[in-house]
């Protein structure tokens, strides 16, 4: 990333802070690990973008996330969260209001499953449904502006092989959720995850990289 892009996020970073209640010229920027449903979160989303970040920006981002209950305002104090799990899930009504309210407003969202895992992504769709009706995943072009932000991506490739695309949510023109059902968890560099990290996408810590930049960004 060269000096006039980090200087852009870094005065955007400072202009997002008031829609989010934050001084981030003074603070530090968190990325939240949402907790929802029965309690409900993940373990197995590797934290080491984020260092990779702050490094590539000059940005003051907190290398570990921030457990965030998805119900609570607390939600909004970051401008991205992680949204991951294994296993089925429900969201209650007042986190399907904040999940909306979050998206619509700025946030953004990365989703993936913990190890693929079928259960979670079927849950994951049908609550996308309820909270955000009206709006549905679109694939995401290879030429969008995510896949350039930081690191320049042109092909995501599929651990055991093959190739994916990720699918987005679109509000008022800006993408504002992004959801592998593959996995962009980075299980290997995950402390404490046993999971293998199933069929991840191999580029997944450079999509996430470019998702907090983009968040910042947008």
């Amino acid at each position: 990333m060269n000096r006039l892009m980090k200087t852009f996020l870094i005065l955007t970073a400072l202009l997002l802070s008031r829609a989010f209640a934050v001084d981030w010229n003074t603070e530090t920027i968190r990325c939240g690990n949402l907790v929802y449903g029965d309690n409900q979160t993940s373990v197995c989303f590797a934290e080491t973008f984020l260092s990779e970040t702050a490094t590539e920006t000059g940005l003051k981002i907190d290398p570990k996330f921030a457990r965030i209950a998805l119900a609570t305002d607390e939600v909004f104090t970051t401008p991205l969260c992680v949204f991951t799990g294994e296993g089925d899930f429900k969201l209650k009504d007042s986190e399907r209001a904040n999940l909306r309210r979050y998206l619509e407003n700025g946030g953004f969202i990365l989703s993936s499953p913990g190890c693929s895992s079928a259960p979670w992504n079927q849950a994951f769709h049908k609550e996308i449904a309820l909270a955000l009706p009206g709006h549905e995943l679109k694939e995401i072009p290879m030429d969008h502006e995510i896949f350039a932000t930081v690191h320049k991506i042109t092909k995501l490739n599929v651990k055991g092989g093959g190739t994916t695309r990720l699918k987005g949510i679109f509000i008022n023109g800006r993408l504002a959720l992004v959801h592998s059902p593959e996995g962009l968890n980075n299980a290997a560099n995950a402390k404490g995850c046993c999971c293998c990290g199933g069929a991840e996408i191999q580029e997944a810590k450079q999509v996430n990289v470019n998702a907090v930049a983009y968040a910042l960004l947008h």
